[in-house]
């Protein structure tokens, strides 16, 4: 069974990078994806997202399945953006300029376009770090870095878990829906976008069950073992910061920095090239 999304070891610098660092540096990306609405410095974090993309050496096929079902629901938000607040940009921008009338006072404006086109490039510099972190980050690594900067080994360890468990996850989804095919219901392309929608729908809740008494099976495991009754625990999976953890963290809050000091330059984190 072919996993969408799971950590590989493979033998690259982001690898052997700390998986602290890879969290900060994952982190900190968000933060400034969503700080900014500056078109110049979401571009730029595109173009170093793909980068980081390539130099991971990710399988694109690995993702090719979970991209499209983002782009997806990137679309489906665009929509409703446009659907309940079509003159979000002008309000934000402070300029009206109607480019074509649809319907009644419907109008489609370049405040609204460049608005929109602002919050789907956001989408793009996100998906690839994301893609990133996930493949290139071994669980069990990650836990032992977060306790050793003082973060609690039961979170720590929690968050392990959560990461190794989305291949589980994953296979679930893979059985339901072999399943749900085998009875007649159509989910491949074939079928309607709605009618996808609605079958794919239907597998949500025995994926909800089936996660619940895998939860249920974990936390009594861990209990029965004593996890979380002393306040320190040892670790095999540890990895120290070296050099180029060190520069990548720097390099990292150095961008950072220069992207919201481009953002905020004016006084508003909204960039419009067409302001008089």
């Amino acid at each position: 069974m072919t996993r969408l999304i799971s950590y590989e070891k493979k033998d690259t610098w982001i690898d052997r990078l700390s998986g602290l660092t890879k969290l900060i540096f994952f982190l900190l990306w968000c933060l400034t994806s969503a700080l900014t609405y500056d078109t110049r410095v979401l571009l730029m974090m595109i173009v170093i997202s793909l980068v980081i993309f390539a130099m991971s050496h990710t399988d694109w096929r690995q993702v090719s399945t979970v991209f499209k079902t983002v782009f997806f629901f990137m679309c489906l938000n665009l929509f409703f953006i446009f659907v309940f607040a079509p003159y979000q940009g002008c309000v934000i921008y402070g300029t009206r300029t109607d480019l074509l009338h649809l319907f009644g006072d419907v109008y489609i404006t370049r405040e609204q376009l460049f608005y929109e086109f602002n919050v789907m490039i956001k989408y793009f510099t996100l998906v690839p770090a994301v893609f990133v972190f996930l493949v290139t980050t071994d669980p069990s690594e990650l836990a032992a870095s977060l306790n050793k900067v003082g973060v609690p080994y039961t979170f720590a360890y929690s968050l392990a878990i959560a990461l190794r468990y989305i291949p589980d996850v994953q296979d679930d989804f893979s059985r339901i829906k072999n399943a749900q095919e085998a009875r007649g219901i159509e989910m491949s392309s074939k079928a309607g976008i709605l009618s996808r929608i609605k079958n794919v729908a239907s597998i949500i809740f025995p994926l909800l069950f089936s996660t619940m008494d895998r939860i249920d099976v974990v936390s009594n495991a861990m209990e029965l073992r004593g996890f979380g009754k002393k306040k320190k625990r040892t670790w095999y999976s540890y990895r120290k910061l070296k050099r180029n953890d060190y520069i990548v963290l720097a390099l990292t809050v150095l961008f950072m920095i220069t992207a919201l000091c481009i953002t905020f330059a004016d006084g508003s984190r909204f960039y419009y090239p067409w302001t008089i």
